[in-house]
């Protein structure tokens, strides 16, 4: 049923499948088994999210523990990255993962629901501490804004290209260690890129400059 659910979300969306369209497609006669085996949808959520953690978690382990003694950013970055992108190859030709958590991300109310274990899990908070003190010092704003780009990035990126092998689109034969590679350029720049700058000069700069001008 997991993987009847994870498909319908992924291919249309969270508030585009019913509970009997999950259970048809699961090949349960109840209409209501998943309510019955999983409760509330943000269960059944849950319960997808889940199933792939746990082979998401052990891939990042794997990578922490053999991360260099003195790790740059880039090192940070890929342990960040290659568990996502592991883990996809791992699962075959046509996957659901990506667009499924996705989808989950766009929603403001399963974002919290159902993703919050993923980015507060101990080996996630490592590794954004390690990305975190590889950074050059930025203001706390520009640092959490780009955090939530470059979630998005991973997320969606690997969301599109998962759609594009799917429907055997052309664009779409670069393998996962090609993408991992390309997303690691990708968020290393974004990470490293300077302050959106204001008439030449740094946003916070130009910033502190006003107000003194102003008092």
């Amino acid at each position: 049923m997991l993987a009847a659910a994870e498909r319908l979300f992924a291919e249309h969306g969270l508030s585009g499948v019913s509970n009997r369209q999950i259970s048809d497609a699961a090949g349960h006669g109840n209409n209501a088994a998943a309510c019955y085996h999983f409760g509330s949808r943000a269960d059944l959520l849950r319960a997808i999210e889940a199933r792939h953690q746990v082979a998401i978690e052990a891939i990042r382990q794997r990578k922490l523990g053999a991360i260099a003694s003195h790790p740059q950013l880039r090192d940070w970055i890929e342990v960040l990255v290659y568990p996502l992108t592991e883990h996809l190859e791992a699962l075959g030709t046509t996957t659901y993962y990506a667009r499924f958590a996705a989808q989950v991300m766009a929603d403001p109310v399963c974002r919290d629901l159902v993703g919050s274990d993923a980015m507060t899990s101990e080996l996630m908070l490592k590794t954004v501490r390690g990305i975190n003190r590889s950074l050059p010092e930025q203001p706390k704003r520009v640092r959490a804004a780009r955090w939530m780009m470059a979630r998005n990035l991973l997320m969606h990126t690997c969301a599109e290209i998962e759609g594009e092998r799917a429907n055997r689109r052309p664009s779409a034969g670069s393998s996962w260690s090609v993408v991992a590679e390309e997303l690691i350029t990708a968020l290393a720049g974004l990470w490293e890129a300077p302050l959106a700058r204001v008439d030449g000069a740094p946003r916070d700069s130009a910033v502190r400059a006003s107000s003194v001008r102003s008092g």
